[in-house]
């Protein structure tokens, strides 16, 4: 398998969850702003969204957005507890965490990397933001992970959007749990070998 990938982008979510599940495969990185690999090959010839994550598979079959990749991944290795089973309302409630993530925190940060938006625009999404974070940290009582004592791939993508926020000016000293959930997720094993690979870690 190959993921594409750009260093510290929504895709380290996927690759955390490559490596949390011990699947063999090839990182391969394709910047955001240039759209370009290593090999000078044009991205939007693999993806014509131009976006990471894509995953592609062996059979040469690719599969976009990170919330059915990481779904996929944990499918393959089913013993790993990445996700639980199909069918069940447990897997929905993965979902619900997933869909979340992605249209209440990860959208919420976007707009924060677009440099020509104004500053007072800027403070409505850092202050929708906040209102979330108090949410999640309230959720994040008592439990370890999102799911409770389990990692799951809901836990990959939350750590992956929220390393954005201490560069983009989110204060998350108001979230305790929120902060440590940060913490325990960034010293798994895992996640240390998928920040190293993609140069986050000095």
């Amino acid at each position: 398998m190959k993921l594409y990938y750009s260093p510290g982008a929504c895709s380290l979510s996927p690759h955390i969850v490559l490596h949390e599940a011990g699947l063999a495969h090839q990182a391969i990185k394709a910047p955001t702003k240039t759209h370009q690999l290593e090999d000078g090959t044009d991205y939007y010839t693999i993806n014509p969204l131009g976006y990471v994550p894509l995953l592609e598979l062996d059979d040469g079959a690719r599969l976009r957005e990170g919330p059915a990749i990481v779904q996929y991944l944990a499918d393959l290795v089913p013993t790993k507890n990445l996700a639980p089973a199909n069918g069940t309302l447990q897997r929905y409630r993965l979902q619900e965490w997933l869909t979340f993530i992605g249209t209440e925190i990860h959208q919420k940060y976007s707009p924060l990397f677009n440099p020509n938006l104004p500053e007072e625009a800027k403070q409505v999404f850092r202050d929708k933001l906040a209102s979330r974070y108090k949410w999640v940290d309230g959720e994040l009582q008592g439990k370890q992970y999102l799911m409770g004592d389990n990692f799951t791939v809901a836990d990959a993508y939350f750590f992956t959007v929220t390393r954005w926020a201490d560069p983009l000016k989110i204060d998350l000293s108001p979230f305790p749990n929120v902060k440590a959930h940060h913490e325990r997720v960034k010293q798994r094993p895992a996640v240390q070998e998928a920040l190293k690979t993609e140069g986050l870690l000095k």
